[in-house]
This record gives structure tokens, C-alpha cells and sequence, in this order.
């Protein structure tokens, strides 16, 4: 897409919220390429696009404070447009025109494939265009996408959720789960490989759900084994599944398939069985510890993490205990806490009982306290270990002061390390076995002494990443084709 001085309009995606927000914003990113458009690498662009969260706390406010900041680089640049799309747009639909009429268009979840036609419109006809779409248009997946890693890939096995959890609002977002056919899904994981990923990450609001549209309760199990079975696919991670879904099969599946990672990411929400029913979470705590349990007997060196919400309405003291107490038996190796915020829509929001704002935050910091000490306990006992790393671009904030790589290790722990003097510095994608000699809560050291030589193999990926920086001429972009930030199917730390 050009202007009329026909230069090619440029763009920058800017992403809130969860990992299917990030795969959709790959997406969003390759149709806009894909009509034309250019990716910006001054910050200067002429599209910039929001692609929003509706679930974490204090989305609205988000949002409407960046579209206040937009407003007035809008005045200043002729001919930028504005387009907000995800599960906001999907929620509040006109609202958003209402409070930011200098948008230009407005978009949901059903239809991101339909943003290069919208922004045309929008400036053919001069006015915002508006289109929310009630069920799915096109599966992201068919969309072209460009790639924010050339080591890892996002993979979507299904969208949408059959839950009826009473404190999320996804399922009126994202409808009903629709699943991809194991051979298309196949056949993308394959394309990745060929382009020289080494990894990749099965995405779904409830992936061990998978089947239930084509009637195969066996279905994700045999994706599992069927994807590990593709050539020079290194590794296998997926997220989020479903603890009333999850069965034995799967267990088997991970256990089975060397290259399915020993990481699970198994949301618990609530430690009490009465809150887990007013959740209309379908499962109680026994069956979930009894879940783990299972999980380590077959993988014993699974790092398992988990999502808790603090101060559910109805939550009592002794409700709480009772979270505290699953938390100690469980052994998380991270969770992942959020405190209980009202969205409106869902039918928590309008239930008694809400808890006081200073009640919830006692117990988030208790909880966070206790997840704090088992989580730096679980780091300390791998002291001494071997970890072998696929080496990460950008991922750890004190990289540049201590002049340290990192890496995530097969049970997707971050692990900063250091290279020797005299040894070859790895490429992003590469692999390197390291020694951990420190741990802190969040993260692992691993500092070899000098003179040791530090283990090396490089792979298809590092080539790939090699191949990326000479086509940028080693120009280097926020977020760019093997220049980008991955959180390899990792939801953002507590801190």
C-alpha cells in the first residue's frame, strides 16, 4: 500500500494482552506486508495498529491512555491511521469510537485478516470504519504472518473456548472452540521447521480440549506424538490446558515424545473446592494435585507453573488458606497471580460478596511470599545441573550490564549465562549446555569459570538467524523477523 507520493505506507503493532495475542498480532503483521505496507523502524509509522486484551486488569485504561497519546502524534503526521482490533474491540465495539473518534477503524476478533480492506476504506471514504464480526470470518492460521523469532513459532490448534468459567469473558469474545485439522496444523509446524525454527508452541484457550469439534476426545495426544515425529522439530511446547480435560493420554503423549518439553502450564485459579464451584471450574483440588502427581511420576523433572486469582467474590479467609495450602503441596515452579478485577459481561461481575480492594491485596502479597520462597527453593536444588538452552535474542533485562546471553532451558526456565573469554559467541537459535551456578526466584545463572570452553551446537535456526540479520543488512529493529522478543509460550512474570 503506497501513498500518493508512492512511497509504502509503513506500520507498528503494538500488542496487549496474552501469547494468542501475540501469535493473532504475527498475523496482523503479515496481511498488512502482505497488501503492501512496510514495517516501521523509526517509530514513525503510518499505521499504527492496537491489537487489545480484555482480561487483565485495567485493559480500558490502557488502551484510552494510548489512543490519548496517539491523538495528538496523529495532528502531527498527514495521512496516519489508527486501528484498534482484539478482544476489546470485539467487547466494547462503538464504544471505542465514541471515546476516540481520531480512530480509524475498529475490528474484532473474527475478521483480522480484513484490516489492509478496512484501512483503505477508511481513507477512500474519510470516515471510520467499524466492523465486528460475530463469528469467525477467516482461522488466523490461513492468514500470512510475519514471524517475531526465527528460532520458535506460535502454532493455533483452535480458537475460541466451550467453558462457562464465570470470571472470564473470552468465550463472548472469541465464540465457541473451532479446531484447525490436525493435517493443516501439521503442515504449518513443517513450514516453520523448513524456514529453520526449532521449536514451537501449540496455542488454544483450552488446547487438551482438542478434537472436540471433530469428535476425537483422543485428539490432542495424537497431535502431540504426530508432530514429534517431524524432522529437525526440536522442541514441543503447548499452552494453556484445562485441568478437567486433561487425561492420562496426554501424559503418555508428553512422556513418550522426546521432543515434547518437561514444562506444563496448568491454571489451578483457586485452591478451595467452594470457589472452584462458583468459578464453575469443573474440577476440584484433589483431582488437580492428583494430576501433577501423575505428571512427575512420568516426567519427574517437569517444572510445572500455574494461574491464581486472589479475591474471587465469595472468598473467605478460609478459602484462602485453602489456595495456600494446594500451593505448598503443589510445588509450582512459578505462578502466574493476578488480583480478582470486576469485567463487566461476565457473570462474576454482578455476584455478592465482591471483595474489599485492601483484602485482595493482602492476600496477593502473601501468596506472591509464599510462590516466592517455593519458587527460588525449586531454582536451588538445580544448582550444579546441566541445562541445555536454545539461545534467546533480548530476553533478560540485565544482559547489557553484565554482558551475559540467555537462554530457556527444555523445562522452559530462563537462564542467563556467560561466554568465556576466547569462545565463540552463539547465535540466537543455537543450542549451549551450561552449568547453573546460581538461582534467584525468577531466573538461573549459569557463569563458567574462565578457561572452560563453553558447549556450542549450532543449528538451522542460528542459520536462519543469520540469513535474517543480512537481509536487514544487521539494521537493528524493536521487534523484527529473528530480532523480536519471544516468550516461548510463557505468560508474563508477576513482577
Amino acid at each position: 500500500m503506497t501513498d500518493t507520493a508512492a512511497r509504502p505506507r509503513t506500520y507498528e503493532v503494538r500488542t496487549f494482552g496474552c501469547q494468542m495475542n501475540v501469535h493473532d498480532s504475527e498475523r496482523l503483521s503479515g496481511s498488512l506486508e502482505a497488501a503492501g505496507y512496510s514495517r516501521a523502524i523509526d517509530g514513525d509509522a503510518d499505521v499504527v495498529v492496537i491489537n487489545t486484551c480484555a482480561v487483565r486488569e485495567n485493559a480500558d485504561n490502557k488502551l484510552y491512555g494510548t489512543l490519548g497519546m496517539l491523538a495528538s502524534v496523529k495532528r502531527e503526521h498527514e495521512g496516519m491511521q489508527i486501528a484498534v482490533g482484539g478482544c476489546l474491540a470485539q467487547k466494547d465495539k462503538g464504544i471505542i469510537l465514541e471515546k476516540a473518534p481520531w480512530v480509524d477503524v475498529v475490528f474484532g476478533t473474527h475478521n483480522m485478516g480484513s484490516l489492509p480492506a478496512l484501512l483503505e476504506r477508511a481513507r477512500h471514504n474519510d470516515e471510520a470504519q467499524l466492523e465486528i464480526l460475530e463469528s469467525l470470518e477467516v482461522f488466523p492460521s490461513t492468514l500470512p504472518a510475519r514471524r517475531e523469532s526465527t528460532y520458535s513459532g506460535w502454532v493455533s490448534i483452535s480458537v475460541g473456548c466451550n467453558n462457562t468459567c464465570t470470571f472470564c469473558i473470552v468465550p463472548s469474545l472469541r465464540g465457541k472452540e473451532k479446531d484447525r485439522r490436525p493435517g493443516d496444523i501439521l503442515a504449518e509446524i513443517q513450514a516453520l521447521v523448513d524456514d529453520g525454527a526449532i521449536e514451537v508452541t501449540l496455542l488454544g484457550q483450552n488446547v487438551n480440549s482438542y478434537g472436540v469439534e471433530f469428535g476425537d476426545r483422543g485428539a490432542f495426544a495424537k497431535l502431540l506424538r504426530a508432530a514429534g515425529g517431524i524432522p529437525g522439530l526440536e522442541r514441543i511446547r503447548f499452552t494453556s490446558p484445562h485441568p478437567a480435560a486433561f487425561t492420562d493420554d496426554v501424559i503418555e503423549a508428553m512422556a513418550e515424545t522426546p521432543s515434547v518439553m518437561p514444562q506444563l502450564h496448568m491454571p489451578l485459579q483457586s485452591g478451595s473446592d467452594r470457589t472452584l464451584r462458583a468459578m464453575r471450574r469443573s474440577y476440584r483440588s484433589e483431582k488437580f494435585l492428583g494430576i501433577l502427581d501423575r505428571v512427575r511420576a512420568r516426567i519427574p523433572d517437569a517444572a510445572i507453573t500455574t494461574d491464581i486469582i486472589v479475591g474471587f467474590p465469595g472468598e473467605t479467609e478460609e478459602d484462602f488458606a485453602e489456595t495456600l495450602r494446594v500451593v505448598e503441596l503443589a510445588r509450582f515452579s512459578s505462578a502466574f497471580t493476578f488480583q480478582y478485577s470486576i469485567r463487566e459481561g461476565t457473570p462474576a461481575a454482578t455476584m455478592p460478596d465482591q471483595v474489599p480492594k485492601a483484602v485482595v491485596q493482602e492476600r496477593y502479597e502473601r501468596l506472591a511470599a509464599l510462590q516466592d520462597r517455593i519458587s527460588w527453593e525449586e531454582n536451588r536444588a538445580l544448582i550444579g545441573a546441566r541445562a541445555e538452552l536454545i539461545v534467546a535474542n533480548g530476553e533478560g533485562r540485565k544482559d547489557s550490564d553484565t554482558h551475559r546471553l540467555t537462554g530457556r532451558a527444555r523445562d522452559g526456565r530462563l537462564v542467563h549465562f556467560s561466554v568465556p573469554a576466547g569462545n565463540e559467541t552463539p547465535r540466537p537459535g543455537d543450542v549451549v549446555t551450561v552449568a547453573i551456578s546460581e538461582a534467584a526466584p525468577f531466573h538461573l545463572i549459569a557463569d563458567a569459570p574462565a578457561g572452560t570452553r563453553l558447549d556450542i551446537r549450532r543449528t538451522t535456526a542460528g542459520d536462519a538467524w543469520d540469513r535474517a540479520q543480512a537481509a536487514s543488512c544487521a539494521v537493528p529493529e524493536d521487534a523484527g523477523v529473528g530480532i523480536g522478543r519471544v516468550s516461548l509460550g510463557l505468560p508474563t512474570l508477576r513482577r
